[in-house]
């Protein structure tokens, strides 16, 4: 059995009570979580009025399924969880993944040098990833953010594991080539 994590007593209380519908506990919980969800938003729709959107439909599944949250584990896990899936709902919707290629195109454009990635700061690499192209974003934020095997990645997405590892490569790649600009430019 999965070990149960102790709540602490404000959120137990936010939830017992946005259980019930009481309004003023689900503000108290869109508050509790708004930020870091919204930032979670941001990595997957890379501009803000995406994310915004993607924020308030979470919200409106988060409302929908509270009674499904068995108090077992980080809500706010829990809650990232369903963000994460609208994100990827939406993705799906707009079709970014279409016309990807496969890992042997990823091969031809992989240089063999690695950036100095210690020499940005934390905000300037998500602001990278952030002008990744969609695809490529969603990919990277799926399996170096949150943790999915290509396999998961190509089941949630609809491609194959090998579309999923091209697209990280290709993010890499992109990344690798945006630090490698940034570093260059600040050393000047």
């Amino acid at each position: 059995m999965p070990e149960k994590l102790a709540l602490r007593p404000d959120e137990k209380r936010l939830i017992r009570l946005a259980k019930n519908g009481d309004s003023g506990a689900q503000k108290g919980l869109y508050d509790l979580l708004a930020p870091k969800m919204f930032t979670v938003c941001l990595r997957y729709m890379g501009d803000r009025m995406g994310a915004e959107d993607v924020l308030q439909d979470g919200f409106v599944t988060l409302f929908a399924k509270l009674d499904s949250f068995s108090g077992i584990g980080s809500f706010e896990g829990w809650a990232r969880k369903i963000f994460v899936n609208t994100a990827l709902m939406s993705l799906r919707k707009s079709d970014v993944l279409k016309g990807t290629g496969d890992i042997d195109e990823a091969r031809s454009v992989v240089g063999s040098d690695v950036s100095p990635i210690q020499e940005i700061g934390y905000q300037e690499l998500l602001r990278l990833v952030g002008e990744l192209p969609p695809g490529f974003r969603t990919v990277f934020n799926m399996y170096v953010i949150e943790g999915y095997s290509h396999k998961e990645i190509g089941e949630e997405l609809g491609i194959s594991e090998n579309t999923s590892r091209s697209q990280l490569q290709r993010a890499r790649t992109l990344l690798q080539s945006k630090i490698r600009s940034l570093t260059d430019d600040k050393r000047r």
